[in-house]
């Protein structure tokens, strides 16, 4: 009956309604419909352009919102103080944050076309049981859907299943789960759950004792979990599921090793030895290729991996191909963003804003260009829409470029907040996750 019941609700809408998980469907950041070029939701800038509507959300978050028929989902972290520490910008510090006072994490349902909240559930209140870093948040992850179930997961506070009228379903406490890269530093964990079929992904490269599990979506059982101790002991990054070349996979990217691991069984399939060491961007599929890219330490690289691989890929400086490496880029140097696949472009920016694309079945790169002055970082990973690519900076700049191999700017827009969250796109409409609130911004 509640799939019944999500598949008519879901009938009332669009094609391009929904937008169920971090950047979209398949992580590939693609919405179906155009959305404005223009807006301004900043009113220290003049006034408002473009903005249907402004829902503020209490708490510190940097999850993106997703969407499905007509309800669109948020997470977050209100901390018993009231207000929470947040540090943006370029820097190296990897110290934590001053961020251990109860918290409330939290998930809020709100009506897509007016911004009105319709529900708000309390999924865990406590001390924190790890911390995190300066730049990050306690609620980092973003939730998924498959528009029977509502799964939000916070690390160490544990994954939480309802249904999307706010129900609770079942949960799964993991432990802790604690992230970082050095045993004295504590940055939070960020890798969000996938739902592939009835079933749920959750990758957990952490300090002490990382895993890859699958479990069902119905009911929270573990299907099988892998060990990823020797294989992965950080990283930030979302696992994608991808159907290529016969067979379906779970591709992780982590450190020392980027792998993919048989969906039925846990088994690894192929691994490739990690140059950056800091991974954070999720694997994107397209034109029968997987890309991953990560930096930080050494070289900051991207891989264009052949979803037939098997056994060790890894590539060396002087042998940049393998065989199961079609190319690579030791130099592309994108850390926090994924990249973002448009037609036969690849679009890899790196927190600095330097923007690089790509021939994505090739690798010939077709330009080079830095997006606003250097001086701002840039974390949220970009969207497109209607023929136009949307980056935004951690300081609510939103950059708009056509999509096509010359570089074009089209827009700067201002959101007037702090912004850290992918956005979301649904029938024309930008769905932003601010610091404060959830803008939507769409044509009037």
């Amino acid at each position: 009956m509640r799939l019944l019941a999500a598949l008519l609700a879901c009938s009332c809408y669009a094609a391009d309604a929904n937008w169920p998980a971090f950047r979209g469907h398949k992580a590939d950041g693609l919405g179906a419909s155009a959305v404005p070029v223009t807006w301004n939701a900043d009113p220290s800038h003049g006034p408002l352009q473009n903005v249907l509507w402004k829902t503020p959300i209490p708490g510190l978050s940097h999850s993106s919102a997703i969407v499905w028929g007509g309800k669109l989902f948020v997470t977050t972290a209100v901390s018993s103080k009231g207000s929470a520490p947040l540090k943006v910008g370029l820097y190296g510090s990897g110290a934590s944050a001053d961020d251990s006072d109860e918290q409330s994490w939290e998930i809020y349902c709100l009506d897509k076309r007016t911004g009105r909240i319709l529900w708000q559930r309390t999924a865990y209140k406590g001390v924190p049981k790890a911390k995190r870093h300066t730049k990050a948040t306690h609620a980092n992850t973003t939730a998924a859907t498959d528009g029977r179930y509502l799964l939000a997961l916070f690390g160490s506070e544990g994954l939480y299943c309802y249904d999307l009228d706010g129900k609770l379903i079942w949960k799964k406490d993991f432990g802790l789960l604690d992230a970082g890269p050095e045993p004295d530093l504590q940055w939070g964990f960020a890798s969000s759950p996938v739902i592939y079929k009835d079933t749920v992904v959750i990758q957990a490269d952490v300090k002490q004792g990382a895993f890859l599990t699958l479990l069902s979506l119905k009911t929270g059982a573990q299907i099988w979990r892998t060990e990823r101790a020797a294989l992965s002991s950080r990283s930030w990054a979302t696992p994608a599921v991808i159907e290529a070349s016969g067979r379906t996979q779970i591709v992780t990217n982590g450190w020392p090793h980027i792998a993919g691991f048989d969906y039925a069984t846990g088994k690894e399939l192929w691994r490739l030895k990690s140059e950056g060491d800091v991974p954070v961007p999720t694997p994107v599929s397209a034109h029968g290729l997987i890309y991953v890219t990560n930096a930080h330490g050494g070289w900051a690289p991207l891989y264009a991996i052949r979803p037939d691989a098997t056994g060790d890929i890894s590539v060396t400086a002087d042998k940049r191909t393998s065989a199961g490496i079609a190319w690579s880029e030791p130099r592309n140097g994108a850390y926090m963003q994924t990249p973002l696949i448009d037609g036969d472009l690849l679009y890899s920016c790196s927190d600095r804003g330097v923007l690089k694309v790509y021939d994505a079945r090739t690798g010939e790169r077709k330009y080079e260009q830095r997006l606003g002055s250097g001086t701002t970082g840039f974390s949220a990973s970009p969207v497109a829409a209607g023929g136009k690519l949307y980056f935004s900076s951690e300081e609510g700049e939103v950059y708009v470029i056509r999509a096509g191999p010359k570089f074009e700017q089209l827009a700067v827009n201002r959101m007037g907040e702090i912004t850290m969250g992918s956005p979301a796109v649904s029938e024309g409409v930008l769905f932003f996750h601010t610091r404060g609130h959830i803008v939507a911004v769409g044509s009037k």
